[in-house]
Parts: structure tokens; C-alpha cells; sequence
């Protein structure tokens, strides 16, 4: 067995060998799919190592991958789910009914529809504010609030938080912070190094990165938070399976220099749709127009793939992402392809029309997922639709 990388390591070491050793039978230094749903308990009521008697508790491939995101996150734990929905559905499943709860406004679709749909139903309040403000945060706090949700960069409108300040705001009041980490990665963000409690993704995004999984994953500092989410798993059955935690490992070993390109394409494609005079506005936080500009350069080490623009009508929407050829015209994001959806119509078609409004969601807002393929096609692509 070979040694774990030091916590020291840098990144790209640890995203390599991070919770990952060679197979103790054979060596294979890939590790192994276990596609068991049972094992075999040596003696009645003693499954091996303490775990293993059924695969909705336990399953040594999605160990591994639990702790491969543990220690990219900075945090001890690390919790699988079978989607990004389902790990925040366990965040939210610890509370009570008559909890209050302080979320970002401009979240995903599918997360405010499992806020307003299914937990508003269940006697959970949710109170929406823009958590870039971080006064607005403090405000909407109750004596009843116990969880803080954010995101940061938000979907789609790349607004940024301050993650340090928000945690400072949501521990005095006796809440727990939890970010959704899936716009900016591991990579970019590290939500638990700035106070955060919980740093959650979508893993079908960028940290697979590969458009080929359905994936949710969930990092903690505290030991017991961590219990009580494994907990909701296994009487929920929220699992994903062990071919879908094989190739999000496989994904994550890449993870870092997929990154670097996706930061690069991103800033790139921003400057040139910034630039062009049939675009009306550009949202991305790695150009030093973006209100938050200087916060995402100190929380964040870069600013991701996804630029969001508004090119004033939905005519124009349509017409930019149904004739693009490079740019496929599909929801998701995070992927190593390039990717373009009309959030109104699309990621976001089951937010009511007057909070899409007020969320900034206009009918001509295009988000773009910008891929690794070579920049000058991308921007070829762009130039040669809209002209």
C-alpha cells in the first residue's frame, strides 16, 4: 500500500492520489468498481470492517471517492449522494418542521423548486434574499433560522457571496452555512477554509466533468454533521451507485487541469462577448467590471467556465444558441464540452416568471458552460453567429 499525499501536497497531487490505494489483492492501482448490492458476514451480526453488510450503507468505491473530495474540500468528511439534489435535500432533511431557512435568491431552479415545492409542504419557512449582501443575510435571520443556503458564483447570474462574512453572520444566530460549490469547484473554491459548514455540488458538473453521470456530493469539517448526513442517506436510500462513484473518481483526477483550461476559455469567451456591440451585458466575475470583481478574487483562485449574457430579446436568445456548432445546445454545465441554454426556457423554466424577474433572469439571458476545446474555435463559433 502506498502512502496517502500529505494534506500539504499541492492540488493537482491530491486530486490525483487522494483516497485512492492500489488494491491489496492484485495491486490494480485504478480502484475497483464493487458492484455488490450484499457481502458475506463472516459471523451472524458481524459484517467486515464494522460496515459492510449491504451496499445502500456502505460501498468501498464510493469511500474512495468520499475521501478524493474530503481533502480537496479541506474538510474530514466527504458524503455521496445519487444527484446535487438529493445531497441538498439531506441538508435541508436534518431540520424540523417550524425551521426557518435563509437562501440565496438566485439559486437553481431545481433547488428552489424543492424548496417551495416539497419542504414549504413539509412546515419549513425559506425566506429568498441576495446573499452578496451580506446585511441582507443578517436581516432575514429569525430566532427559529437554522441553515444559511448559498450559492456562489450563483446559477446564472454569477453573483458572489462572501462566504467569510456570511458564516460569521449565520454562526451568531445559531445557523449552519451551506455552500453550493458546484459553479466555482473544489479547484477555484474552498467554501470550508473561508467558515462555511457544509460545501455542496452537483458532481455531474465539474467535478466528474465529463457529461456522463448523475452525481451529488456533500464535504464537512465536523465529524458529527458528517454521522447525521451518512445517517439520512442510508434510511433514505439516496445512494449513487459504484459505477457512477468509479467514474466521477476517474473524472476527479483531472479535475485540475481541466480547470485551468475552463478558467482560461471562460475569461476568454467573457472578453469577447464583453467587447461585442450586440451584447448588452456580460456576467462574469473574472472581468473587472463585474460589481464583485475584487470579493471573487480574494475567496476564489479562478472564475470557472460559465458567462452568462443578455443579448436583449428572446429572439436573439434563440437565434444564438439554435445556430451555434461548437456550442451545444443543451442544459448541465461543468462538462469538457461547450454547452449554451436560455435559462428562462430552460434550467429555469420552473421559477415563476416575477421571481425570475427579480432575480435578474431576463428572456434574452443566455448562460454558456464554456468547455476546454481550443479557444480560437470558440470564439469563432460566437463571432460567427452573432456577427
Amino acid at each position: 500500500m502506498t502512502e496517502q499525499p500529505s494534506p500539504r501536497s499541492r492540488f493537482g497531487t491530491r486530486a490525483v492520489h487522494a483516497g485512492v490505494t492500489p488494491e491489496p489483492v492484485t495491486g490494480a492501482i485504478m480502484t475497483p468498481i464493487f458492484q455488490t448490492s450484499t457481502y458475506v458476514q463472516p459471523a451472524v451480526g458481524e459484517p467486515r470492517g464494522g460496515t459492510y453488510d449491504y451496499g445502500r450503507t456502505a460501498n468501498p468505491t464510493r469511500e474512495a471517492l468520499e475521501a478524493n473530495i474530503a481533502e480537496l474540500e479541506s474538510g474530514t468528511r466527504a458524503v455521496a449522494f445519487a444527484s446535487g439534489l438529493a445531497a441538498i435535500e439531506a441538508i435541508v432533511k436534518r431540520l424540523s418542521a417550524g425551521d426557518h431557512v435563509v437562501s440565496e435568491q438566485n439559486t437553481y431552479g431545481g433547488t428552489a423548486r424543492l424548496f417551495d415545492k416539497v419542504f414549504a409542504r413539509l412546515g419549513i419557512d425559506f425566506t429568498y434574499v441576495d446573499s452578496g449582501d451580506t446585511e441582507a443575510v443578517r436581516a432575514a435571520l429569525r430566532p427559529n433560522t437554522r441553515l444559511v443556503h448559498v450559492e456562489t458564483p450563483t446559477n446564472p447570474m454569477m453573483r458572489i457571496c462572501d462566504i467569510r462574512a456570511v458564516a460569521a453572520v449565520a454562526h451568531d444566530a445559531g445557523a449552519l452555512l451551506s455552500v453550493d460549490n458546484t459553479f466555482a469547484s473544489p479547484y477555484n473554491q474552498r467554501p470550508l477554509e473561508l467558515g462555511a459548514d457544509l460545501s455542496v455540488h452537483s458532481a455531474t458538473k465539474y467535478i466528474n466533468g465529463h457529461s456522463d453521470v448523475i452525481h451529488g456530493i456533500v464535504a464537512v469539517r465536523d465529524e458529527a454533521l458528517a454521522e447525521e448526513l451518512l445517517f439520512l442517506r442510508m434510511s433514505t436510500g439516496a445512494v449513487p451507485g459504484p459505477m457512477d462513484c468509479w467514474l466521477t473518481l476517474r473524472g476527479v483526477k483531472t479535475l485540475h487541469v481541466r480547470m485551468r483550461q475552463h478558467n482560461a476559455n471562460g475569461l476568454a469567451v467573457a472578453r469577447y462577448l464583453e467587447a461585442h456591440p450586440r451584447v448588452d451585458r456580460v456576467y462574469y466575475p473574472g472581468l473587472p467590471g463585474h460589481p464583485q470583481h475584487e470579493l471573487a478574487a480574494r475567496q476564489m483562485d479562478g472564475f470557472t467556465g460559465m458567462v452568462s449574457v443578455d443579448v436583449g430579446t428572446l429572439e436573439r436568445a434563440r437565434s444564438l444558441t439554435e445556430h451555434c456548432r461548437v456550442f451545444a445546445l443543451a442544459e448541465s454545465l461543468g462538462g469538457v464540452e461547450s454547452l449554451i441554454s436560455v435559462p428562462a426556457l430552460m434550467t429555469h423554466a420552473s421559477v415563476p416568471e416575477e421571481r425570475r424577474a427579480a432575480m435578474g433572469i431576463t428572456p434574452g439571458l443566455v448562460r454558456l458552460s464554456v468547455g476546454i476545446e481550443d479557444e480560437a474555435d470558440l470564439l469563432e463559433d460566437l463571432e460567427r453567429v452573432l456577427g
